[in-house]
Protein backbone atom coordinates (compact mmCIF):
# COMPACT_ATOMS: atom_id res chain seq x y z
CA UNK A 1 0.00 0.00 0.00
CA UNK A 2 1.48 3.53 -0.57
CA UNK A 3 1.69 6.12 1.93
CA UNK A 4 -0.56 8.67 0.41
CA UNK A 5 1.02 11.39 2.50
CA UNK A 6 4.87 10.53 2.04
CA UNK A 7 4.34 10.15 -2.06
CA UNK A 8 2.63 13.88 -2.47
CA UNK A 9 -1.09 12.95 -3.12
CA UNK A 10 -3.30 16.43 -3.24
CA UNK A 11 -6.44 15.03 -1.39
CA UNK A 12 -9.65 17.04 -1.58
CA UNK A 13 -10.42 19.03 1.67
CA UNK A 14 -13.83 19.41 2.99
CA UNK A 15 -14.13 22.98 2.12
CA UNK A 16 -14.03 22.09 -1.88
CA UNK A 17 -15.99 19.05 -1.24
CA UNK A 18 -18.90 21.58 -0.37
CA UNK A 19 -18.12 24.26 -2.94
CA UNK A 20 -18.26 21.58 -6.02
CA UNK A 21 -21.43 20.33 -6.29
CA UNK A 22 -21.79 19.41 -9.98
CA UNK A 23 -21.96 15.65 -10.11
CA UNK A 24 -22.96 12.84 -13.12
CA UNK A 25 -26.40 14.14 -14.76
CA UNK A 26 -29.56 11.65 -15.27
CA UNK A 27 -30.18 10.97 -18.62
CA UNK A 28 -33.42 9.58 -17.73
CA UNK A 29 -35.58 7.71 -15.39
CA UNK A 30 -33.04 5.24 -14.01
CA UNK A 31 -30.32 6.12 -16.19
CA UNK A 32 -26.35 8.25 -15.09
CA UNK A 33 -24.36 9.01 -17.59
CA UNK A 34 -21.09 9.72 -17.00
CA UNK A 35 -18.55 11.31 -19.73
CA UNK A 36 -15.10 10.22 -19.46
CA UNK A 37 -11.79 11.90 -21.66
CA UNK A 38 -8.48 10.68 -22.03
CA UNK A 39 -5.79 13.03 -22.46
CA UNK A 40 -1.82 13.10 -22.59
CA UNK A 41 -1.06 17.07 -22.63
CA UNK A 42 2.53 16.53 -23.67
CA UNK A 43 4.52 17.96 -20.98
CA UNK A 44 2.91 19.96 -18.23
CA UNK A 45 5.76 20.82 -15.91
CA UNK A 46 6.64 23.69 -14.06
CA UNK A 47 9.53 26.12 -13.67
CA UNK A 48 11.25 24.98 -10.71
CA UNK A 49 14.09 22.55 -10.72
CA UNK A 50 12.60 19.80 -8.43
CA UNK A 51 15.25 17.56 -7.00
CA UNK A 52 15.11 13.96 -7.87
CA UNK A 53 13.60 14.19 -11.26
CA UNK A 54 15.07 14.77 -14.84
CA UNK A 55 13.13 18.44 -15.55
CA UNK A 56 16.18 20.43 -16.50
CA UNK A 57 14.36 21.09 -19.69
CA UNK A 58 11.91 22.82 -18.62
CA UNK A 59 13.26 25.55 -16.72
CA UNK A 60 13.35 29.53 -17.46
CA UNK A 61 16.10 30.02 -20.26
CA UNK A 62 17.65 32.45 -17.61
CA UNK A 63 18.11 29.41 -15.51
CA UNK A 64 20.34 27.58 -17.90
CA UNK A 65 22.93 29.51 -18.45
CA UNK A 66 25.77 28.27 -16.15
CA UNK A 67 27.99 25.69 -16.87
CA UNK A 68 26.79 22.39 -14.86
CA UNK A 69 23.38 22.92 -17.00
CA UNK A 70 25.20 22.95 -19.96
CA UNK A 71 27.71 20.08 -19.06
CA UNK A 72 24.37 18.08 -18.34
CA UNK A 73 22.64 18.49 -21.42
CA UNK A 74 25.41 17.91 -23.63
CA UNK A 75 25.39 14.99 -22.31
CA UNK A 76 21.61 13.87 -23.98
CA UNK A 77 22.22 11.26 -26.80
CA UNK A 78 19.02 12.53 -28.63
CA UNK A 79 19.31 15.63 -30.58
CA UNK A 80 16.07 16.87 -30.01
CA UNK A 81 15.96 16.48 -26.85
CA UNK A 82 19.28 17.43 -26.14
CA UNK A 83 18.63 21.49 -27.79
CA UNK A 84 15.46 21.54 -26.30
CA UNK A 85 17.30 20.85 -23.12
CA UNK A 86 19.61 23.95 -23.79
CA UNK A 87 17.58 26.17 -25.17
CA UNK A 88 14.00 25.74 -24.79
CA UNK A 89 12.28 28.80 -22.63
CA UNK A 90 9.57 27.33 -20.15
CA UNK A 91 9.03 30.68 -18.74
CA UNK A 92 5.45 31.89 -17.06
CA UNK A 93 4.18 33.36 -20.30
CA UNK A 94 5.32 29.86 -21.79
CA UNK A 95 3.52 27.64 -18.73
CA UNK A 96 0.47 30.09 -18.88
CA UNK A 97 -0.33 29.80 -22.92
CA UNK A 98 0.10 25.99 -22.07
CA UNK A 99 -2.61 25.82 -19.69
CA UNK A 100 -4.73 28.42 -21.70
CA UNK A 101 -4.91 25.48 -24.78
CA UNK A 102 -4.81 22.72 -22.82
CA UNK A 103 -8.27 24.41 -20.97
CA UNK A 104 -9.24 25.26 -24.50
CA UNK A 105 -9.37 21.47 -25.52
CA UNK A 106 -10.99 19.98 -22.22
CA UNK A 107 -13.66 22.63 -22.82
CA UNK A 108 -15.08 21.89 -26.65
CA UNK A 109 -16.38 18.73 -24.69
CA UNK A 110 -20.36 18.38 -23.24
CA UNK A 111 -20.66 21.95 -24.49
CA UNK A 112 -18.41 23.45 -22.92
CA UNK A 113 -18.73 21.59 -19.23
CA UNK A 114 -16.06 19.65 -19.92
CA UNK A 115 -15.63 15.39 -18.89
CA UNK A 116 -16.72 14.61 -15.65
CA UNK A 117 -13.80 12.77 -15.50
CA UNK A 118 -9.94 13.13 -17.45
CA UNK A 119 -7.05 10.51 -17.39
CA UNK A 120 -4.30 12.50 -17.73
CA UNK A 121 -0.54 11.57 -19.05
CA UNK A 122 2.78 13.54 -18.35
CA UNK A 123 2.00 15.64 -15.40
CA UNK A 124 5.40 17.00 -13.39
CA UNK A 125 2.66 17.09 -10.07
CA UNK A 126 -0.40 17.66 -9.05
CA UNK A 127 0.33 21.32 -8.14
CA UNK A 128 0.50 22.03 -12.09
CA UNK A 129 -2.34 20.25 -12.50
CA UNK A 130 -4.20 22.01 -9.70
CA UNK A 131 -3.22 25.31 -11.54
CA UNK A 132 -4.98 24.07 -14.72
CA UNK A 133 -7.89 23.20 -12.78
CA UNK A 134 -8.52 26.41 -10.70
CA UNK A 135 -6.79 29.44 -12.75
CA UNK A 136 -8.26 28.02 -16.13
CA UNK A 137 -11.31 25.39 -15.61
CA UNK A 138 -12.63 27.10 -12.08
CA UNK A 139 -16.00 27.38 -13.01
CA UNK A 140 -16.63 23.78 -14.13
CA UNK A 141 -16.18 22.12 -10.74
CA UNK A 142 -13.81 19.68 -10.76
CA UNK A 143 -12.57 18.85 -7.45
CA UNK A 144 -8.55 19.46 -6.61
CA UNK A 145 -6.10 17.11 -8.70
CA UNK A 146 -5.41 13.49 -8.03
CA UNK A 147 -1.84 12.96 -8.36
CA UNK A 148 0.41 10.46 -6.22
CA UNK A 149 4.08 11.09 -7.35
CA UNK A 150 5.74 8.48 -9.32
CA UNK A 151 9.39 7.22 -9.89
CA UNK A 152 9.46 8.19 -13.78
CA UNK A 153 13.36 9.62 -14.34
CA UNK A 154 11.69 12.70 -16.17
CA UNK A 155 9.26 12.80 -13.21
CA UNK A 156 5.93 12.65 -15.65
CA UNK A 157 3.02 11.54 -13.39
CA UNK A 158 -0.42 9.97 -13.77
CA UNK A 159 -3.35 11.78 -12.83
CA UNK A 160 -6.63 12.18 -12.87
CA UNK A 161 -9.48 15.17 -12.82
CA UNK A 162 -13.28 14.70 -11.57
CA UNK A 163 -16.23 16.39 -10.89
CA UNK A 164 -17.67 13.42 -8.80
CA UNK A 165 -16.48 12.56 -5.28
CA UNK A 166 -13.70 10.06 -4.10
CA UNK A 167 -15.32 6.84 -2.63
CA UNK A 168 -11.57 5.57 -1.43
CA UNK A 169 -8.30 6.81 -1.26
CA UNK A 170 -6.45 6.85 -4.65
CA UNK A 171 -4.17 4.61 -5.12
CA UNK A 172 -0.50 4.54 -7.44
CA UNK A 173 -0.27 1.04 -8.29
CA UNK A 174 3.38 0.38 -9.32
CA UNK A 175 4.44 -1.46 -12.73
CA UNK A 176 7.17 -3.91 -11.72
CA UNK A 177 9.31 -5.53 -14.52
CA UNK A 178 11.46 -8.47 -12.92
CA UNK A 179 12.87 -9.21 -16.88
CA UNK A 180 13.67 -5.10 -17.55
CA UNK A 181 15.31 -3.94 -13.92
CA UNK A 182 17.52 -1.72 -15.98
CA UNK A 183 14.02 0.06 -17.17
CA UNK A 184 12.86 1.27 -13.69
CA UNK A 185 13.11 4.47 -14.34
CA UNK A 186 11.22 3.88 -18.18
CA UNK A 187 7.68 2.90 -16.39
CA UNK A 188 4.84 4.24 -14.67
CA UNK A 189 2.40 3.27 -12.56
CA UNK A 190 -1.11 2.82 -13.13
CA UNK A 191 -3.31 5.55 -11.29
CA UNK A 192 -6.78 4.13 -9.28
CA UNK A 193 -9.58 5.86 -8.07
CA UNK A 194 -13.14 5.04 -7.01
CA UNK A 195 -15.75 7.59 -7.60
CA UNK A 196 -19.64 7.69 -6.02
CA UNK A 197 -22.56 8.03 -8.58
CA UNK A 198 -25.74 9.94 -7.65
CA UNK A 199 -27.29 6.32 -8.03
CA UNK A 200 -24.99 4.68 -5.18
CA UNK A 201 -22.90 2.30 -7.71
CA UNK A 202 -19.57 3.47 -7.89
CA UNK A 203 -16.84 3.68 -10.73
CA UNK A 204 -13.38 3.33 -10.99
CA UNK A 205 -10.88 4.74 -12.91
CA UNK A 206 -7.83 3.97 -14.38
CA UNK A 207 -5.17 6.21 -15.58
CA UNK A 208 -1.95 4.77 -17.43
CA UNK A 209 0.76 5.41 -19.02
CA UNK A 210 2.31 2.32 -20.70
CA UNK A 211 6.24 1.85 -21.73
CA UNK A 212 7.11 3.81 -24.50
CA UNK A 213 6.83 1.84 -28.25
CA UNK A 214 11.06 1.82 -28.38
CA UNK A 215 11.25 -0.34 -25.78
CA UNK A 216 10.67 -3.83 -26.03
CA UNK A 217 6.84 -5.46 -26.97
CA UNK A 218 7.27 -7.62 -23.46
CA UNK A 219 7.60 -4.36 -21.36
CA UNK A 220 3.49 -2.95 -22.53
CA UNK A 221 1.94 -6.82 -22.36
CA UNK A 222 3.48 -6.68 -18.98
CA UNK A 223 1.80 -2.86 -18.73
CA UNK A 224 -1.66 -4.66 -20.02
CA UNK A 225 -1.15 -7.93 -17.68
CA UNK A 226 -0.74 -5.73 -14.88
CA UNK A 227 -3.64 -3.41 -15.23
CA UNK A 228 -6.18 -7.03 -16.06
CA UNK A 229 -4.84 -7.91 -12.39
CA UNK A 230 -5.94 -4.48 -11.01
CA UNK A 231 -9.61 -5.32 -12.74
CA UNK A 232 -9.88 -8.38 -11.76
CA UNK A 233 -9.56 -7.50 -7.75
CA UNK A 234 -11.97 -4.99 -7.68
CA UNK A 235 -15.08 -5.75 -6.08
CA UNK A 236 -17.56 -7.14 -8.29
CA UNK A 237 -20.09 -4.13 -7.98
CA UNK A 238 -17.76 -1.64 -9.51
CA UNK A 239 -17.91 -0.18 -12.73
CA UNK A 240 -13.97 0.36 -14.41
CA UNK A 241 -12.39 2.05 -17.21
CA UNK A 242 -9.04 2.52 -17.88
CA UNK A 243 -7.73 5.84 -19.77
CA UNK A 244 -4.50 6.78 -21.23
CA UNK A 245 -1.90 5.93 -23.37
CA UNK A 246 -1.24 2.74 -24.20
CA UNK A 247 1.82 3.19 -26.63
CA UNK A 248 0.51 0.22 -28.80
CA UNK A 249 0.63 1.38 -32.27
CA UNK A 250 -0.94 0.13 -35.09
CA UNK A 251 1.90 -1.47 -36.50
CA UNK A 252 2.98 -3.38 -33.53
CA UNK A 253 -0.82 -4.67 -33.25
CA UNK A 254 -1.02 -5.79 -36.08
CA UNK A 255 2.44 -7.76 -35.96
CA UNK A 256 1.95 -8.91 -32.08
CA UNK A 257 -1.86 -8.67 -31.36
CA UNK A 258 -1.61 -7.11 -28.33
CA UNK A 259 -5.47 -6.30 -27.91
CA UNK A 260 -6.74 -9.06 -29.27
CA UNK A 261 -4.39 -11.31 -26.71
CA UNK A 262 -4.44 -8.26 -23.43
CA UNK A 263 -7.25 -6.33 -23.70
CA UNK A 264 -10.38 -7.77 -25.53
CA UNK A 265 -10.93 -9.92 -23.00
CA UNK A 266 -11.46 -8.43 -20.42
CA UNK A 267 -12.44 -4.77 -21.83
CA UNK A 268 -14.83 -3.03 -24.38
CA UNK A 269 -11.96 -1.36 -26.23
CA UNK A 270 -14.56 2.25 -27.34
CA UNK A 271 -13.00 2.56 -30.38
CA UNK A 272 -14.04 -0.37 -31.57
CA UNK A 273 -18.04 0.55 -30.97
CA UNK A 274 -17.79 3.55 -31.91
CA UNK A 275 -15.28 6.37 -33.69
CA UNK A 276 -16.35 6.13 -36.58
CA UNK A 277 -14.08 7.60 -39.61
CA UNK A 278 -11.35 8.59 -36.73
CA UNK A 279 -7.74 8.15 -38.06
CA UNK A 280 -6.22 7.36 -34.59
CA UNK A 281 -5.02 10.02 -31.74
CA UNK A 282 -1.05 10.12 -32.26
CA UNK A 283 0.50 10.10 -36.40
CA UNK A 284 3.95 8.86 -37.21
CA UNK A 285 5.72 11.02 -39.59
CA UNK A 286 8.14 8.81 -40.45
CA UNK A 287 6.48 5.84 -41.61
CA UNK A 288 3.06 7.50 -42.13
CA UNK A 289 0.71 6.01 -40.18
CA UNK A 290 -1.78 6.98 -37.57
CA UNK A 291 -2.30 4.90 -34.23
CA UNK A 292 -4.95 4.71 -31.42
CA UNK A 293 -1.74 5.36 -28.46
CA UNK A 294 -4.93 7.01 -26.45
CA UNK A 295 -7.57 4.68 -25.61
CA UNK A 296 -10.29 4.28 -23.51
CA UNK A 297 -11.63 1.00 -22.03
CA UNK A 298 -14.54 0.07 -20.20
CA UNK A 299 -15.52 -3.40 -18.10
CA UNK A 300 -18.96 -3.23 -16.30
CA UNK A 301 -19.63 -4.28 -12.93
CA UNK A 302 -19.72 -8.04 -12.55
CA UNK A 303 -22.55 -7.99 -10.09
CA UNK A 304 -24.40 -5.44 -8.22
CA UNK A 305 -27.93 -3.21 -9.00
CA UNK A 306 -26.52 -1.29 -11.90
CA UNK A 307 -26.02 -2.36 -15.74
CA UNK A 308 -23.87 -0.18 -17.37
CA UNK A 309 -22.12 0.20 -21.46
CA UNK A 310 -19.97 2.71 -23.26
CA UNK A 311 -22.45 4.29 -25.91
CA UNK A 312 -21.41 3.94 -29.31
CA UNK A 313 -22.40 6.97 -30.58
CA UNK A 314 -20.43 9.15 -28.35
CA UNK A 315 -17.04 8.10 -28.75
CA UNK A 316 -15.00 10.41 -30.55
CA UNK A 317 -11.39 12.46 -30.58
CA UNK A 318 -11.77 15.67 -29.22
CA UNK A 319 -9.49 17.70 -31.93
CA UNK A 320 -12.21 20.34 -32.54
CA UNK A 321 -10.04 23.27 -30.77
CA UNK A 322 -7.93 25.17 -33.78
CA UNK A 323 -4.50 25.03 -32.07
CA UNK A 324 -4.31 21.40 -31.69
CA UNK A 325 -4.62 20.62 -35.44
CA UNK A 326 -1.87 20.99 -37.86
CA UNK A 327 -1.99 22.21 -41.70
CA UNK A 328 -1.37 18.35 -42.58
CA UNK A 329 -4.53 17.40 -40.34
CA UNK A 330 -2.24 15.99 -37.81
CA UNK A 331 -1.73 16.14 -33.80
CA UNK A 332 0.19 19.52 -33.08
CA UNK A 333 2.48 19.66 -30.81
CA UNK A 334 2.73 22.30 -28.31
CA UNK A 335 5.78 24.60 -28.95
CA UNK A 336 6.37 27.48 -27.10
CA UNK A 337 9.26 28.82 -28.64
CA UNK A 338 6.20 29.56 -31.70
CA UNK A 339 3.54 29.78 -29.56
CA UNK A 340 1.59 26.69 -31.73
CA UNK A 341 0.36 23.40 -30.47
CA UNK A 342 -1.04 21.93 -27.91
CA UNK A 343 0.24 18.28 -27.85
CA UNK A 344 0.94 15.43 -29.99
CA UNK A 345 -1.28 13.40 -28.53
CA UNK A 346 -5.22 14.47 -29.65
CA UNK A 347 -7.24 13.35 -27.01
CA UNK A 348 -10.49 10.57 -26.95
CA UNK A 349 -13.68 10.91 -25.01
CA UNK A 350 -16.90 8.45 -24.32
CA UNK A 351 -19.89 8.52 -22.31
CA UNK A 352 -20.78 5.55 -20.09
CA UNK A 353 -24.69 4.91 -19.25
CA UNK A 354 -25.86 2.85 -16.06
CA UNK A 355 -29.15 1.81 -16.06
CA UNK A 356 -30.50 -0.08 -12.54
CA UNK A 357 -31.87 -3.57 -12.97
CA UNK A 358 -35.35 -4.09 -13.53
Amino acid sequence: MVDLNLRGLLLVTLASLAACTPEAPATESGTTSVTVMTFNVQNLFDNLDDPGKDDKAYLPLEAKQNESHITACNEIEVDSWREECLHLDWSDAAIDHKLDVLAATIRQVNGGAGADIITLQEIENASILDRLRSEKLGDLGYRPAILVEGSDARGIDVAILSRLALAADPILNPLTLAEFPERKGDTRGVLQASFALPDGSTLTAFSVHFPAPFHPTPMRIAAYEHLASLLAELPDDHHAFAGGDFNTTSKEDEREGLLDAYARPHWTIAHDIGCGGCNGSYYYYGDDTWSYLDMILFAPARGGKTTAQIRGESVAIANASPPQVSENGTPERFRSDKGTGVSDHWPMIATIELTEKQ
